[in-house]
């Protein structure tokens, strides 16, 4: 009885997983949460910690009392609301016009046949391959010759054209996606009539909407934390929320010069980075809600 009960534990039944199973794979579930929660929850409660609190080895993450001074010095250092009116714009623009081409150069390469298509396809490939830094100088001189530097633009135009940040992702993701859809789709709505932006807009369009969320998102995310093509062609009057949080000792030594009792401390540059990250999160757990929901609705399987 006592080894059937351990076989039980152990194996279980056919049907359904043994406790041990369970026990394994809550322990790796929770112990993953943990390693992904942990910097999130030393952040909130050390930017909520006075410089008392943070300086007193008894206390660890309950603070004595909630002290949100943190908050206001870096919120009056990022210059807050007309640099995230900044970071909206060079992300916002890039990220929509980007999901919206690379979505019309995926469906191209899935449902056309033309002459020269795998080599275009790789060509595509290679500018995700090939690094950055290797055409960052050509670009930046380009740029330069048609007075877009220090411009959003220099930001825009490439996303416009399907050479923004990781486009050969999205144009991939498109591509995989729009061959699942069955071609009997397509052909039944040419037999009714349908031309071939009918077909794209009111068609394929609503089928890829996971597609569409999950670039948009990426997107969104990448564009939003890019340092190094924002400080490089957007220059200090376009300056995002990375850009001044990169810059945010030397900021708040200079805005605080004259408080000689006013020091930057772990809470300080710890609020900042909340308040960097907040925009993020929110658009994430909204879009999140939308991404689940559109992958419910427009599922399909290909031919």
């Amino acid at each position: 009885m006592f080894v059937k009960t351990l076989k039980m534990f152990f194996v279980g039944k056919i049907a359904s997983p043994s406790p041990f199973s369970k026990i394994i794979v809550y322990v790796l579930l929770i112990s993953i949460g943990f390693i992904y929660l942990y910097p999130v929850l030393y952040m909130i409660s050390n930017s909520i910690k006075s410089q008392e609190d943070i300086v007193n080895p008894m206390v660890n993450w309950i603070p004595m009392k909630l002290y949100f001074g943190n908050f206001r010095k870096a919120f009056r250092v990022l210059n807050y609301f007309p640099t995230l009116l900044v970071s909206s714009f060079v992300t916002l623009v890039p990220a929509l016009l980007q999901t919206f081409v690379t979505s019309i150069i995926g469906y191209g390469f899935a449902k056309y046949d033309f002459k020269f298509k795998k080599i275009l396809f790789v060509i595509v490939i290679m500018t995700f391959i090939i690094p950055i830094q290797v055409y960052m100088i050509p670009r930046y001189v380009m740029f330069y010759e048609f007075n877009l530097l220090e411009s959003p633009f220099a930001i825009i135009l490439p996303a416009l054209f399907g050479q923004g940040l990781n486009s050969a992702i999205f144009i991939l993701i498109f591509y995989q996606f729009f061959r699942m859809i069955p071609k009997s789709i397509n052909e039944a709505a040419e037999i009714d009539g349908a031309g071939p932006y009918y077909i794209f807009f009111k068609i394929n369009v609503p089928l890829a909407v996971p597609a569409f969320i999950t670039s948009f998102l990426f997107s969104l995310v990448w564009y939003f934390n890019e340092t190094y093509i924002s400080s490089l062609f957007l220059g200090a009057e376009f300056s995002n929320l990375q850009f001044r949080l990169a810059s945010f000792a030397s900021e708040f030594e200079s805005q605080y010069a004259s408080e000689q009792l006013v020091m930057i401390n772990e809470g300080i540059r710890l609020a900042a980075t909340l308040l960097t990250m907040l925009p993020m999160l929110i658009i994430y757990f909204a879009i999140q809600r939308w991404f689940v929901e559109g992958v419910e609705k427009t599922g399909v399987t290909g031919e």
